[in-house]
């Protein structure tokens, strides 16, 4: 069975209660309950991960390396902006990585316009929602499959 990756990062574990107007009322749990259902219907096992520590997401990125995922979802949170460890981590692999936003990144604060994954990521999707999960397992799959 293949085997796709998502990690969250920083305040992601407090989807549903910080700031429901941007980012849904949904929280991270079931988001991960609905994108393992997903993966599962389409024959792939889906692990979720979610940190507030850099260190421990490139030892995650790091450990996929190791285990050899057969892709990536990713939604750096704020350390899409900072994260030059991330990037280099995202950088040992050789899958596809798919960098996700709930929100569109380039229609908020300047600072958040830039991202340290978007030119080595497959693809990026934002503006969407917890949609944007899906829309990105989805496409993922198809990936794979290629």
């Amino acid at each position: 069975m293949k085997k796709v990756l998502v990690i969250h990062g920083p305040n992601l574990n407090m989807l549903g209660k910080r700031e429901p107007e941007i980012y849904g009322n949904m929280t991270l749990d079931e988001i991960n309950i609905s994108l393992k259902a997903q993966g599962e219907k389409s024959g792939l096992r889906v692990e979720t991960f979610q940190s507030n520590h850099e260190g421990t997401i490139v030892e995650k990125i790091q450990e996929a390396f190791e285990t050899l995922v057969n892709g990536i979802i990713i939604n750096p949170a704020a350390f899409t902006h900072t994260s030059v460890a991330i990037r280099d981590a995202l950088l040992l692999l050789n899958v596809p990585i798919i960098e996700i936003h709930l929100s569109n990144i380039y229609q908020r604060e300047t600072f958040r316009h830039k991202s340290m994954v978007a030119d080595i990521a497959t693809a990026q999707i934002s503006g969407f929602g917890v949609t944007g999960y899906h829309l990105a397992l989805q496409g993922l799959m198809d990936l794979i499959r290629q």
